[in-house]
């Protein structure tokens, strides 16, 4: 089955596909932005939602690091790749989960560090998930997220 979809002439371009993504951390809630975050990410306006599979740390010949901090640097290189080929940017991204086998305090600097360097001023909502294991021996870091583009 063929689904045209077409939008009404009075509307133009900007009105009818613009997308913007409001950051939302009440004040009677702790402030998440210095752990790499926010509470709730509201998209307003037309948009695709696109869904990316989990990244880790391989590089594109499958080769992965065996140190945490490499693994979540190129997770997010990935992750960004991932947003490119779909025409995407980083602050287009409203929510990822992020998978860390064996977490504690030390792994969580890192990836706060590497989600800041990300997505900026632009803190996607984020669910944090400590694991046992994942997906590939030695894989210790894994991220997926959505993200509403124009």
């Amino acid at each position: 089955m063929n689904t045209k979809v077409t939008r009404p002439n009075n509307m133009s371009d900007v009105q009818a596909f613009a997308v913007t993504l409001k950051i939302v951390n009440p004040t009677s809630l702790y402030d998440p932005v210095p752990n790499g975050y926010s509470h709730a990410v509201v998209s307003q306006g037309d948009c695709r939602v696109v869904y990316f599979a989990g990244q880790g740390g391989e590089d594109k010949a499958g080769k992965l690091p065996a140190e945490f901090d490499e693994q979540v640097v190129q997770a997010f290189a990935n992750l960004h790749i991932a947003l490119d080929s779909v025409g995407g940017k980083p602050n287009q991204v409203s929510k990822i989960t992020t998978y860390i086998v064996d977490h504690d305090e030390a792994k969580l600097n890192i990836l706060t560090r590497c989600v800041k360097e990300m997505f900026n001023n632009t803190l996607p909502a984020q669910t944090l998930v400590p694991v046992p294991r994942l997906a590939l021996d030695g894989m210790l870091f894994e991220v997926d997220a959505i993200a509403c583009l124009d």
